[in-house]
């Protein structure tokens, strides 16, 4: 049964592969026909593609013994579903011309027989899908039938129908939990984030050591030193003097000083000198406090923006999670690694019928070649429509619509296909693959 289904499929994959390639062999041999005279090439052209749509109906109707032993392409009264075409009329082959409606009854002919091969198609896949997930896995479905048989069965015997009390029981206890795992680890901590991060905003302006605080020891430093330099040179020195200059003279006098401890300590600057140190040394430590505020408000900060990173990493990845949602996989079509990677695989598959089609013209397989070609046409079809977007956002559709127009001619030699084949997937963005793209 499958073996034949993938038989008629295949079969039906090269009649109509072959056919594509041979109208789309006619009409490129009357494309420059056309354009210099299309009242005598077009009606030409319709009377060989009306003959191609009867070998095709010839070929699907009348194909070796899979289709005849098989009864699933009968209709349910039993009538045959056998493919047919409508025929053109017969017109005088005498005449150079057609008129206007015979060419408009040529066009619409072509059109109808086209979408009775769409039905017809329609037809055959329906009768040769894969199984349903039913018929594939009715083990598993009836496994689970039993499974929830028994399940509601239980329900049923703890339900209040049977005068019992523990599935309400239950969902209060449920409610309770879900209340209590929301208070205490999503609620609670969100709270505590927030007036941590307002309470140290709130508490920049406030710190163990103000710089105002600092400056007037700096200042009174100054002082001291200064008056305590005069006194000792005897004379008056500039405002301007720098601190380091000043303790340079109070360090100098000290040495000194401390020659004689015990007399100058009673009647020399000993004693001055040692609390101009001693303020020194307060002025140092107060701007080390002012530095270690200012690391402590720092980090406050910094522990804030930590607590809440768990917060930011949950809303990131349901912003993620809806991005992705919105963004759906469209395919060759879409966006992102994997539609890029299959328009890169519609790329490889148009490389891989093209030496098919290369290797059954040097083996003189015409009809396998022209099977191949059609398949070729396609990929790029198929490449066509999933490129066109993106190549136009990024200004290269005509130049990637120019290439791929060149791959489906037919007089075109294979080593200049292959080469704009590898041109197309090392040049255009929307070929690229992700790890080269700029």
């Amino acid at each position: 049964m499958i073996s034949n289904k993938i038989a008629i499929l295949t079969s039906l994959q090269h009649c109509l592969a072959t056919f594509l390639a041979e109208v789309y062999l006619e009409v490129d041999k009357y494309r420059e026909l056309l354009a210099r005279d299309s009242d005598e090439s077009f009606p030409a052209l319709l009377v060989i593609v009306n003959g191609l749509f009867s070998k095709l109906e010839y070929i699907i109707s009348h194909p070796s013994e899979i289709y005849k032993s098989d009864n699933m392409f009968s209709s349910n009264d039993g009538n045959s579903c056998a493919l047919t075409f409508e025929k053109l009329r017969e017109i005088d082959p005498e005449r150079s011309q057609w008129t206007d409606t015979e060419i408009r009854d040529a066009t619409n002919l072509i059109y109808q027989n086209l979408q009775r091969l769409d039905s017809y198609l329609s037809f055959i896949l329906s009768r040769c899908q894969k199984p349903r997930k039913m018929t594939l896995y009715w083990i598993r479905y009836t496994g689970g039938a039993v499974g929830l048989s028994a399940c509601s069965l239980w329900l049923l015997r703890h339900s209040s129908l049977m005068g019992s009390s523990d599935i309400d029981n239950w969902i209060r206890d449920a409610k309770e939990s879900m209340a209590g795992f929301w208070r205490e680890h999503v609620e609670q901590p969100l709270i505590s984030i927030r007036d941590e991060l307002f309470e140290t905003f709130r508490r920049r302006h406030k710190g163990v050591m103000e710089v105002e605080e600092v400056q007037l020891t700096a200042n009174s430093l100054h002082r001291m030193l200064l008056a305590f330099c005069e006194q000792t040179k005897g004379q008056n020195l500039p405002e301007d003097i720098s601190d380091q200059q000043l303790l340079e003279i109070v360090m100098a006098r000290y040495e000194k000083e401390v020659m004689h401890p015990l007399q100058n300590l009673l009647s020399g600057e000993l004693a001055r000198a040692m609390l101009i140190q001693i303020q020194k040394l307060k002025l140092d430590l107060e701007t080390a406090m002012l530095e270690l505020d200012q690391i402590l408000k720092a980090n406050e900060i910094n522990f804030a923006i930590l607590a809440a990173l768990p917060a930011f990493c949950l809303s990131l990845l349901l912003l993620m999670l809806v991005r992705a949602w919105i963004l759906q996989d469209k395919g060759a079509e879409g966006r992102g690694r994997i539609a890029r990677r299959q328009r890169r695989l519609l790329l490889v598959d148009v490389e891989k019928r093209l030496m098919q089609y290369k290797t059954c013209m040097e083996r003189e397989m015409e009809d396998d070649a022209r099977c191949k070609y059609g398949l070729m046409l396609y990929n790029l079809d198929r490449l066509y429509k999933a490129v066109e977007w993106h190549a136009r956002e990024t200004g290269e559709w005509l130049s990637l619509r120019q290439d791929i127009v060149d791959l489906a001619k037919p007089d075109s030699k294979t080593v200049y296909k292959l080469a704009v084949i590898s041109r197309m997937e090392r040049m255009y963005d929307c070929l690229l693959p992700s790890s080269r793209r700029s």
